[in-house]
């Protein structure tokens, strides 16, 4: 005889999957046709610097429709997981090229949403035993159709023998990216040398990212553009001098790991924000004009640079940012 417990049990988790592929339906009513694939592409070639990033995604977008123009021909089709490593420091654009490549994998039909789904380990792993599955599984639901963007990645690997719940993530993220291999893209990202280690904590890892994609530093030249287009998104622009100042500043700060490469220009063109305020306060404020309100000084960028423990220190031909 059925247990009417049981009964009622089934019959809640079909109605909650009738319910959430309704609700999945009606978001794909609702959002926008997919962007065509070339207008993807230049907005990814319109990024500063990142050109061996722009040539393996251009390779990955390649291989992609080479495949699915082969399905369509009724050739076999190159069995490969499209999971993803991004390796690089903080800043260097990993979040941006994610979001582009998720719409480009449903500008070519392989997702049919394609959102991005940005979580780190807070996200996934619990307090307590059997609440990390629950998140995890939680996440990827939100992530089916679309790509789940897994930022520093590495701290859900154990150190040592010590009891952690990063490992149960890691374990149901595996079992959920090999049951809805075709619905769900995940990208791994967090800093190269933590991310090794990161691929060899667990068996099933490596296996299932079939690409690692570097993300360099950005350069001195390539920062100075990423202060430049802040400061045009705004209506700003830089005074006499101020480009030589900015230089200086980026090519002598400090470039390790913890270096924040595009968010330390934008924190700097904010504090220069700030330094512009302050400067132009001390006056008559209702008589500024359109130049001096859109003008960034050598000043300021030296006040924003000395708010963010740089210490500039006057030499020939300009200022440059030395660390205290």
């Amino acid at each position: 005889m059925p247990n009417p417990l049981e009964s009622l049990k089934a019959l809640g988790l079909e109605l909650r999957a009738q319910i959430g592929e309704e609700i999945g339906s009606d978001l794909l009513r609702r959002q926008d046709p997919p962007r065509p694939l070339e207008e993807l592409l230049a907005e990814l070639d319109a990024l500063p610097g990142l050109e061996s990033v722009k040539e393996q995604v251009r390779a990955l977008v390649a291989f992609l429709r080479v495949q699915a123009r082969r399905k369509v021909a009724g050739l076999p089709e190159v069995a490969t997981t499209q999971h993803l490593v991004f390796l690089g420091n903080p800043g260097t654009g990993k979040t941006t090229v994610a979001r582009l490549l998720a719409q480009m994998y449903r500008s070519m039909g392989l997702l049919r949403r394609g959102q991005l789904v940005e979580v780190d380990r807070a996200g996934l792993v619990g307090q307590y035993v059997g609440l990390t599955a629950i998140k995890t599984e939680r996440v990827v639901r939100k992530a089916l159709d679309g790509v789940l963007f897994v930022d520093e990645a590495y701290a859900l690997a154990r150190e040592g023998e010590r009891l952690d719940f990063g490992d149960e993530a890691i374990e149901t993220l595996l079992k959920r990216m090999e049951d809805n291999r075709h619905r769900l893209v995940v990208i791994v990202a967090g800093y190269p040398r933590l991310m090794h280690r990161f691929l060899e904590s667990n068996p099933g890892l490596r296996s299932r990212f079939s690409r690692e994609i570097e993300f360099p530093d950005y350069s001195t030249d390539e920062l100075v553009e990423i202060f430049r287009r802040f400061a045009a998104d705004t209506e700003y622009s830089l005074g006499e001098g101020a480009e030589e100042t900015l230089r200086g500043i980026f090519g002598r700060a400090e470039r390790d790991e913890t270096f924040g490469n595009a968010r330390f220009a934008r924190t700097l063109f904010e504090q220069a924000l700030n330094a512009q305020a302050l400067r132009l306060g001390e006056g008559d404020v209702e008589r500024l004009g359109h130049t001096e309100l859109q003008r960034l000084a050598s000043e300021d960028l030296v006040a924003g640079a000395r708010a963010l423990g740089e210490a500039p220190a006057p030499l020939r031909g300009g200022w440059f940012g030395r660390k205290r």
